[in-house]
């Protein structure tokens, strides 16, 4: 018996608590747990992470949403169960190898933050390298008042970006900052009206995906560690990856566009 030509399966088939939709250089990944406020449970981290090794060869850029009203409520208590002190370590060390492959990945990563960013959901999206923010948006770490510590990378990648003394009042006090606070700060690096942030977003990482790859793979890899180096040490690094990337035949042709008036110059947005 003759049955209809079916695509064949895929390695993402199995990822039911994601929505992948690759279009072009882009490929957008959608927290689908809204029941739940996309709060992130093991399986949740399974497929981010499945997903970010295996990322599509065409993908250029990666766009990460959250179905629903939130992005991500961070992790879900309702599956928390004990565990002793080894379990404890591996659980978090979990997380870290997920959000080490958005951070540390082949392409940049851009979020879509709307309604809650609290606890692994701002642990998620502070591994992402830019984030858009919604009017809606409000973020906490409220592990403090639960009698836990952050577990997936926030003590490393928070700290980056609002200095540790305001990591520190979040956790201790409970404090929660809105949407233009959080931009303020340096929680978002852009701030954009409620229903507009997947379009902002998907915006910037066709923009982005049209950068020479290995352009991208030096700010992505290079700048953070360079930023740890003493200045001396940073500075050595520095003209290492100048010239690989200038050496690169996707940055000759564009060098080539600009010194032939092919390309656009540098102007306000």
């Amino acid at each position: 018996m003759l049955t209809p030509d079916l695509p064949p399966p895929t390695l993402f088939d199995g990822l039911d608590l994601l929505r992948i939709d690759v279009s072009g250089v882009v490929a957008t990944v959608t927290l689908a747990r809204p029941a739940k406020r996309n709060a992130i449970n093991d399986r949740l981290i399974a497929q981010l992470h499945t997903f970010f090794v295996n990322l599509p060869e065409e993908v250029r850029a990666v766009v990460i949403d959250g179905e629903g009203e939130h992005f991500c409520a961070g992790l879900d208590l309702s599956e928390l169960s004990e565990r002793s002190v080894a379990e404890g370590i591996l659980h978090s060390r979990g997380w870290h190898a997920a959000f080490d492959a958005i951070q540390f990945g082949r392409v940049p990563v851009i979020a879509v933050l709307h309604g809650a960013v609290v606890g692994g959901g701002l642990e998620l999206a502070s591994a992402c390298h830019i984030r858009v923010a919604e009017a809606s948006t409000f973020y906490g770490l409220p592990e403090g008042q639960r009698g836990l510590f952050v577990g997936g990378g926030g003590s490393a990648r928070v700290p980056r970006l609002i200095g540790f003394s305001r990591m520190t009042d979040m956790m201790l006090t409970g404090r929660v900052y809105d949407a233009a606070e959080g931009e303020r700060i340096g929680l978002s690096q852009y701030l954009v009206a409620d229903g507009e942030g997947l379009a902002k977003a998907q915006a910037l990482a066709q923009r982005i995906a049209a950068n020479a790859p290995l352009s991208n793979f030096a700010v992505m890899h290079a700048l953070p560690r360079i930023a740890e180096l003493p200045q001396a040490e940073g500075l050595f690094v520095e003209s290492l990856m100048a010239a690989i990337a200038q050496g690169d035949d996707a940055a000759k042709q564009r060098m080539r566009a600009f010194l032939e008036g092919k390309a656009g110059k540098v102007s306000k947005q």
